[in-house]
């Protein structure tokens, strides 16, 4: 399933917080927004999954405004990973994850069981199932997010800084498993070089604006790096994937 952002713009008073972006994931791609802290990227991405209506412009899922959908025939088709999450009870862990269900109609609870716990095991939260999810670390409660959206079975995957909390291993577990899934994903990535090897195409996200996209190594240059994020960067090669990863230290200005 194709996902455009024609021309979406966000105001908050008299600020305008995303302005005029346009966008577009391919069936089955990956695509990273990567900018620094208040670029507009997570407003941006609550414009995707409905949290938020723009100003102006559209977002679409194979051509319909997705704003114009009905909640729940949206929920069958695009599922959220938004960057803070909240549960006011403690739920278990096959709970909260079986709650991804809820938008199936004609569902049986055998086939939810089973979706429900093949989310589980992809994400390596099956031993937690009878855990209570407000006991959980940080890093236990996203992977178990990350199993109530698959097991949501969408189309379209939006994320919203997905490996928060996360330890460098269940970083690229997770991140290898959305890849892998087969799912159009858009996903907000703080990590530079996770965004260069997993991400079909990124767009670079500066003052509410697009200012740069294209595959990672066109993107990710020590200039755009530079103005962006005020840093330093030294492209490398990764020596068995050959995606570029940056090494990076302070400008001299800021020293």
């Amino acid at each position: 399933m194709r996902l455009d952002v024609e021309g979406v713009s966000v105001d908050a008073g008299a600020v305008r917080l995303v302005d005029d972006i346009r966008l577009s994931v391919g069936s089955g791609d990956f695509v990273g927004l990567v900018g620094p802290n208040g670029s507009g990227k997570s407003t941006l991405l609550r414009c995707v999954y409905r949290a938020l209506r723009p100003a102006g412009g559209v977002v679409r899922l194979d051509g319909d405004d997705v704003h114009t959908m009905d909640a729940r025939a949206a929920a069958r088709l695009l599922a959220a990973l938004p960057q803070e999450s909240s549960a006011e009870f403690d739920f278990t862990v096959a709970e909260v994850v079986g709650m991804g269900r809820l938008p199936h109609q004609g569902r049986t609870a055998k086939e939810d069981r089973a979706i429900r716990a093949d989310a589980m095991a992809r994400t390596g939260v099956a031993h937690l199932a009878e855990r209570g999810f407000l006991a959980l670390s940080g890093g236990e409660k996203q992977r178990v997010l990350i199993a109530r959206a698959l097991t949501q079975q969408p189309r379209v995957l939006v994320l919203d800084e997905p490996t928060n909390h996360l330890d460098i291993a269940h970083q690229l577990d997770v991140l290898s498993l959305v890849r892998a899934s087969g799912l159009t994903v858009l996903a907000a990535l703080h990590d530079l070089n996770l965004a260069a090897a997993h991400c079909d195409l990124l767009y670079v996200i500066d003052g509410g604006r697009v200012v740069a996209s294209g595959p990672p190594h066109d993107v990710l240059q020590p200039a755009l790096l530079a103005e962006v994020f005020g840093v330093r960067a030294h492209p490398v090669r990764h020596p068995e994937t050959g995606a570029v990863q940056l090494l990076f230290d302070l400008l001299p200005s800021a020293r």
